[in-house]
């Protein structure tokens, strides 16, 4: 038996804001992420890479194209929108311990805009769908971009194994 989770419910020490009336930009989502959670509280604080369940990643058709040449990437950097986190939060009491912080200094999915930001393995690419390991979101989140992994000491690193 899952345990319901309240996300409307303040802890202790918490603080809300009054959210601003009119936002500044949009978003075009570009597609939706495919997970085995259904709520917040299934959710792996952080995903695994390398061990994590397969997740998929269904990029709208319009955007298809924009995927060509993705296959070469090892590893992608996903950006998507925490569709379920509270946007009022300006002080939190995270549940791994007891003292209030301000939302910035800490990883808390709720934030102002909840984006999150998860590095995956690619698998496979099947027409517009990405075949990935490491997301840690709900079924059904909304993806704002994708982008091939970049650490510059990560790639001086590769570039001696090529040569070697």
């Amino acid at each position: 038996m899952s345990s319901m989770v309240d996300e409307t419910t303040l802890r202790p020490g918490e603080v809300t804001t009054e959210l601003p009336e009119e936002a500044d930009e949009s978003v075009y989502f570009i597609g939706r992420i495919h997970t085995p959670w259904k709520s917040r509280s299934e959710c792996p604080r952080q995903g695994d890479p390398a061990g994590g369940p397969v997740c998929r990643i269904e990029i709208a058709d319009i955007w298809r194209e924009a995927l060509t040449g993705i296959e070469s990437n090892a590893r992608l950097q996903i950006l998507y929108w925490m569709h379920h986190a509270r946007r009022d939060l300006i002080r939190q009491s995270p549940k791994s311990h007891a003292r209030t912080k301000g939302t910035f200094a800490i990883r808390s999915p709720n934030r102002p805009n909840p984006i999150a930001s998860s590095v995956v393995s690619l698998l496979g690419v099947e027409g517009n769908v990405l075949v990935v390991r490491g997301l840690d979101c709900v079924d059904g989140t909304p993806v704002v971009d994708i982008k091939p992994e970049y650490c510059p000491a990560a790639a001086r690193s590769h570039e001696g194994e090529q040569t070697g």
